[in-house]
């Protein structure tokens, strides 16, 4: 099956609407809100790296409302463990069966806040539901549904008594970004409404879920020309052989490049990919990617600086637009 231009067009259409209702909850944070909506029709996850209060939790659930979905928040902690998060079977003694009492994972809209304090166990909770749409529990399959997405929040700054995520559960986050604080015009008009402390439950549905499946299958038959390919390609080889590079970007990454790079593609009302897309989505999906040695860290070298390199040194190919 292919896009026709009419399904691009109401795709980018139908985009540019939930963009401008989430942003009736997070002000003046358009590019963010493209990158957590890209992340939610690429069937994917967001990991959010930000300061205290700059409405992550807003994001979620005014993703949430807007897709009339449901949301929930699991606050990360060091004594979380990962019944907490997935959910328990327990016994029913008046029924004499054991019944799967479901966890908060079990929404459209996940929040993991301060992922990173957790442990490692619990942190390893959500590899299968990210990967997979499913928890196992007891040797029994539960899907989450569609559409699901993480929204997972570390704080950049305060590290004491965090545990690092481990290089396979990033790489299972589509993209990587932070909301930022609000410029001075937005913070002076939030000040004005402070005594409306949920803005989101202002935001009013858009779409259905089963829409967000939808359109999430219309991305999935952008077309990617060959040479595009090759270029994703050719930058994870060149970032796995990066001098200031320990680990560079995966298949999984490359993978998750090509379904990030359709989705942003008819978000823009084509029915195929360009290079520009792939230029616009390389911090997002390759910074949290690439892991720098340990003289590079110790030089102040960062992630983002690296993927300057890559796409300086790999030519981009020639853009054919129809």
């Amino acid at each position: 099956m292919s896009i026709t231009d009419d399904q691009a067009t109401w795709f980018e259409q139908t985009f540019e609407q939930l963009v401008a209702n989430v942003e009736l909850a997070i002000r003046g944070k358009s590019e963010i809100i493209r990158i957590a909506l890209t992340c939610l029709l690429s069937e994917g996850h967001l990991l959010l790296e930000d300061n205290p209060g700059t409405g992550k939790t807003q994001l979620a659930k005014a993703i949430a409302n807007t897709v009339q979905g449901s949301h929930s928040r699991i606050q990360f902690t060091p004594d979380l463990l990962p019944s907490d998060v997935i959910g328990v079977t327990v016994y029913d003694q008046h029924k004499q069966t054991f019944e799967f009492h479901k966890g908060p994972i079990f929404a459209t809209v996940v929040l993991a806040d301060e992922i990173n304090r957790a442990s490692p166990k619990t942190q390893s909770a959500l590899l299968e539901v990210m990967e997979e749409g499913r928890v196992t529990v007891d040797g029994v399959n539960h899907a989450v549904g569609r559409p699901f997405m993480v929204i997972a929040t570390q704080n950049p700054i305060e590290q004491a008594g965090t545990y690092r995520l481990p290089e396979a559960q990033l790489d299972r986050f589509l993209m990587k970004s932070s909301i930022g604080y609000p410029d001075h015009d937005v913070a002076v008009e939030l000040m004005a409404q402070a005594a409306n402390r949920d803005r989101s439950a202002q935001v009013n549905p858009v779409i259905a879920a089963h829409a967000v499946a939808q359109m999430s299958n219309f991305a999935n038959e952008v077309h990617v020309e060959p040479a595009i390919l090759a270029y994703i390609s050719q930058l994870a080889q060149e970032s796995r052989q990066h001098a200031r590079v320990k680990l560079g970007l995966s298949m999984r990454g490359c993978l998750a490049y090509v379904r990030a790079a359709k989705t942003w593609a008819i978000a823009k009302g084509r029915a195929f990919v360009i290079p520009d897309d792939i230029k616009d989505l390389a911090v997002p999906v390759m910074s949290h990617r690439l892991i720098l040695n340990a003289e590079a860290q110790f030089s102040g070298v960062t992630a983002e600086q690296v993927i300057d390199d890559l796409l300086a040194a790999v030519a981009a190919p020639a853009d054919r637009r129809n």
